[in-house]
Formats: C-alpha cells, sequence, structure tokens
C-alpha cells in the first residue's frame, strides 16, 4: 500500500479547493487531521484529508495544506471555522494532533514520512499490507 501525501499548499486560497476535494469524495473518504505545530513561538496548524484507495489501487491520497493557518486562542481563524463548520455538517469529527514543525525536516519528504508513522501509531492509517 502507498500512503502519500500531496500538498495544495500552505492553506491560504487553497483551503478552497482541499474543502472541494473532500465534499466531492464522500464516498472515499477515511479520516480528517488538524495538526498543530509551533515554530518561533508561532502556532500553526495543518489540515489533511485522507481518502480511501480507489478500487483495486493501493494508493492512499493525503490531501495536505501546510502551517499556513495561524492558531490563536484568543480569536479562531475564519479558514479553520470553515473546516470545522463542513467537518460537523457531514458528521465526520478530526483527529488532532500537536506535531513537530516541519523546518525540523531537512525536506518535506522526511516530514512525510514522520506524520505517516505518527498517523499509523495513532491507527489513522491502516498499517502497510
Amino acid at each position: 500500500m502507498i500512503q502519500r501525501f500531496i500538498e495544495l499548499g500552505e492553506g491560504y486560497s487553497d483551503i478552497y479547493e482541499w474543502l472541494e476535494l473532500l465534499k466531492t469524495n464522500e464516498h472515499r473518504f477515511h479520516r480528517v487531521c488538524i495538526l498543530t505545530s509551533v515554530s518561533n513561538d508561532v502556532k500553526k496548524l495543518s489540515v489533511a484529508l485522507i481518502l480511501k484507495p480507489v478500487d483495486e489501487s493501493k494508493f492512499t491520497p493525503i490531501y495536505f495544506c501546510r502551517e499556513g493557518i495561524e492558531y490563536s486562542a484568543v480569536k479562531t481563524s475564519k479558514r479553520i471555522q470553515l473546516v470545522e463548520k463542513t467537518l460537523q455538517e457531514r458528521n465526520y469529527s478530526p483527529h488532532r494532533l500537536e506535531v513537530k514543525h516541519s523546518s525540523y525536516f531537512a525536506e518535506p519528504a522526511l516530514y512525510h514520512q514522520y506524520l505517516i508513522g505518527l498517523f499509523r501509531l495513532h491507527h489513522i492509517l491502516p498499517p502497510l499490507s
């Protein structure tokens, strides 16, 4: 089984594409994750949409908007409100994880491997077959 991240962007306007992928692929929906990371004392959010493989395919796509949404305990970002509202309308509950910031890793592929390991550890992704 191949589990791969497809980065859409940092979630500024890309969040609308991410939401559309969620809405149009409900028949393939597996999980949604909201990830929190900290860099230079600034908390950032990422969102990940995990879809089931198509038919006999062994490919599990993870659509990802990485660290573009600032987190504030005082005022919730309109983008994260939109994500949470859309999930609530569909009766989906996101998995929330605190993760290392991507700047800790030399390249995005290593960060993606780290996240896939965490997703497997928390049973968000199925084990490799």
